[in-house]
């Protein structure tokens, strides 16, 4: 009969595995990296963009919606929705070149492949090459 393992001891087994740990460290790098990236959307990028589009602040980019009951209207903030764009675009874009060079670094070389068989001579080549072999034969 097995012996029953107790929730502290299957947690720690659990924790300690190789890619809980690995998934743990990713999403401490991640976050990181996340903060690094808004800050470069936020502080740098869009800064520049917004010179070139008269000095538009897109932090504070909002469009007034009227309002169909009277009272003051809504106010849809697409800026802030832009940076987060941009800062996803930016984050997608760096995972996928890690990703691209991790799955080239795992790749196995390739073995050469081994050059192909000649083919196999058709039946008509076979019975002209009798026909030599028995015409030198009578010579």
């Amino acid at each position: 009969m097995a012996e029953k393992k107790s929730v502290r001891t299957e947690f720690k087994e659990f924790v300690l595995r190789g890619n809980v740990m690995n998934l743990a460290v990713g999403i401490i790098i991640g976050g990181a990296f996340s903060t690094i990236t808004t800050s470069l959307v936020n502080d740098v990028i869009m800064p520049i963009v917004g010179m070139f589009l008269g000095g538009l602040d897109f932090a504070v980019l909002s469009i007034d919606l009227p309002s169909f009951t009277g009272g003051d209207g809504t106010v849809l903030y697409i800026g802030g929705f832009i940076l987060a764009v941009v800062n996803f675009l930016i984050l997608a874009w760096v995972v996928f070149w890690i990703v691209r060079a991790m799955n080239r670094l795992s790749e196995k070389p390739k073995e050469p492949e081994a050059p192909p068989a000649p083919p196999e001579p058709s039946a008509e080549e076979k019975l002209l090459t009798e026909i030599r072999d028995l015409l030198r034969e009578k010579k």
